[in-house]
């Protein structure tokens, strides 16, 4: 009898615990894929692919492609710390500097 009653706790403690779980990871998911904040991400992707295709064709130095790296990289995590102070989305001026800061990085790659 007592091992059915800590069974029975135990289970209602992980089935409270993974309910916790799961309403914080669906407010994270929208916050992630507010549509400024993909448009952002997205764009910092995909120029880390192009500076890997140009470094493996031989267009760019590995000095190069690691100084762009690093430039979208700060990028990223500008647009982190914007969003984390503005309830998990980031502004139209936000979006607006960090794409100008992208565009001037992507005018390098393509050189």
């Amino acid at each position: 009898m007592h091992l059915k009653k800590t069974s029975l706790t135990v289970a209602i403690g992980l089935a409270m615990a993974l309910g916790t779980i799961s309403a914080a990871s669906a407010s994270t998911s929208w916050q992630d894929n507010h549509p400024r904040r993909a448009e952002v991400i997205n764009r910092v992707h995909k120029q880390n692919m192009r500076i890997t295709q140009e470094h493996h064709e031989g267009r760019l130095t590995v000095r190069q492609a690691m100084l762009l790296r690093a430039h979208d990289r700060t990028v990223f995590h500008q647009e982190q710390r914007d969003a984390r102070f503005h309830d998990g989305h980031i502004t139209k001026m936000q979006q607006h500097r960090l794409n100008r800061e992208l565009n001037k990085n992507s005018r390098k790659i393509g050189r």
